[in-house]
C-alpha cells in the first residue's frame, strides 16, 4: 500500500464565505448603477448646452441691422453687402430672413433728404458726421444730378444711391443745388416731401475760403482784391463773381421757398458746426425724425486743424479727420477789402435772417 503525500503538498481549497461574496456583489452593483447615472447625466448636460448655444446665437440679421447701441454704425456699403447685396447696378436686392420668417430687403431708392448747400460752408463735414448714424445711408460723392445730369433721368439717379433697408434715410449732398436756378423745380418734381438741408456760413469768410480753394488748383489767377471789384475807384462789388454770388443767400433761398415750405428746409450754422458739432447734429437728427445717436462722445477738437474730428470709428485704430483741404489756412486779404465786403453783405444778410427766422450773427 503506497504512502500518502504530506498534508502541506495537497492543493488547498478554502471554503467560500457567503457574507464576503454578498458584500462584493453589493459593491459591484452600486458601482454599475453609479456609472450609468453619470453617463445619463453627462449626456443630458451636453444636449442642453448645445440647445442653449443655438438659442443664444444671434441671427445674421441681428448682426447686420444696426440699432441704437451701435454708436459707430458707419454708413458703408459693407453693411448690406454682408447680407448678400449684389454688385452696384445689378438691380438685385439683397434678401434674408430672420428666425421668425420675416423677410427684409435692401434696395436702391431715391433720396428722402438732400444737403443742397452751400459750397465751402461745411457740407462735407456735415455729411461725414451724419454717416455715423445707422439709419442714414448717404452717397459719398456728389452726383450733381439736378444741375448737370438731369437729362439722364431718375432711374440713373436712383442707381447712384446706396442700398438701404426699410426705415433708413437715403441722402446725398451737392452744394451747387442751392444756387442753381432750375434745381428747386426739378427737386419738387421728384418729391414734394423731401427734406432739404443748407449749411450757411459768414459769406465773407466763405468767399475767402472759396478763393483759397480756387488758387490751390489754378495758382495763376488774379488776386482776390482784383476779382472782387468791378471798379476799384468807386468800390463797386462784382456780385456776379462766383465766390461772392454764392453768398447772396436770401436771393437763392427765395427760389427754394417758392417751391417748398420753410418747415422742409433746415439751416445749419457752419460756425456752430465747428464750435459745437454735437449740438448742430442733434438739430439735424431731429429734423430728419431720427433718434439722437450722434452725440458729443463722437467728437474731439483738433487744435492743429482748428476743426472737430471724429473719435476712433468702428474698425479703425485711429481718429478720423477730414482731408487736408478742410480747415486749411485762408489767403490773407486786405482788411479794407474785407470791410467793404461786410458792408456789401449786411443788407443781404438781414434779409436772409428774416427768411430764416434766426440771426446767424455775421458781422
Amino acid at each position: 500500500m503506497a504512502a500518502s503525500p504530506p498534508q502541506h503538498l495537497l492543493p488547498h481549497h478554502p471554503r467560500a464565505d457567503p457574507r464576503r461574496l454578498s458584500h462584493r456583489l453589493t459593491i459591484a452593483s452600486s458601482l454599475s448603477l453609479l456609472c450609468c447615472s453619470l453617463v445619463y447625466l453627462l449626456s443630458g448636460l451636453c444636449a442642453s448646452e448645445l440647445t442653449d448655444r443655438n438659442e443664444l446665437r444671434p441671427s445674421t440679421r441681428d448682426l447686420l441691422v444696426p440699432g441704437p447701441d451701435w454708436p459707430y454704425g458707419r454708413n458703408r456699403t459693407s453693411l448690406v453687402s454682408l447680407a448678400g447685396e449684389g454688385a452696384p447696378g445689378s438691380g438685385q436686392p439683397a434678401q434674408d430672413s430672420n428666425s421668425s420668417g420675416r423677410e427684409w430687403t435692401a434696395s436702391r431708392k431715391l433720396p428722402q433728404a438732400l444737403i443742397i448747400g452751400v459750397k465751402k460752408g461745411g457740407t462735407r463735414a456735415l455729411l461725414e458726421f451724419l454717416r455715423l448714424h445707422p439709419d442714414i445711408r448717404a452717397l459719398g460723392s456728389e452726383p450733381h444730378f439736378f444741375d448737370r445730369h438731369y437729362a439722364r433721368g431718375l432711374d440713373w439717379y436712383r442707381s447712384m444711391m446706396p442700398k438701404a433697408l426699410g426705415g433708413q434715410i437715403v441722402m446725398e449732398k451737392t452744394p451747387r443745388y442751392f444756387v442753381t436756378v432750375d434745381t428747386p423745380a426739378r427737386v419738387h418734381a421728384m418729391s414734394q416731401d423731401i427734406k432739404l438741408i443748407v449749411v450757411v456760413r459768414d459769406p465773407v469768410t466763405r468767399a475767402i475760403s472759396d478763393y483759397t480753394q480756387i488758387i490751390s488748383k489754378t495758382p495763376d489767377i488774379p488776386p482776390f482784391e482784383t476779382l472782387a471789384f468791378k471798379n476799384h475807384t468807386t468800390g463797386q462789388i462784382d456780385s456776379l463773381w462766383s465766390p461772392l454770388w454764392i453768398g447772396l443767400y436770401a436771393q437763392h433761398m427765395e427760389r427754394w421757398l417758392a417751391w417748398f415750405p420753410r418747415a422742409q428746409i433746415h439751416l445749419v450754422s457752419g460756425e456752430r458746426l465747428i464750435s459745437d458739432p454735437a449740438g448742430e447734429l442733434g438739430k439735424v437728427q431731429d429734423f430728419l425724425g431720427l433718434q439722437r445717436i450722434v452725440t458729443d462722445k463722437h467728437f474731439y477738437f483738433n487744435k492743429t486743424k482748428g476743426f472737430p474730428c471724429l473719435k476712433k470709428p468702428e474698425g479703425s485704430s485711429k481718429p478720423h479727420c477730414l482731408g487736408k483741404t478742410k480747415g486749411r489756412t485762408h489767403v490773407s486779404i486786405d482788411p479794407e477789402v474785407v470791410q467793404k465786403l461786410r458792408d456789401f453783405y449786411r443788407p443781404h444778410n438781414q434779409r436772409f435772417y428774416q427768411m430764416a427766422g434766426q440771426d446767424f450773427g455775421w458781422q
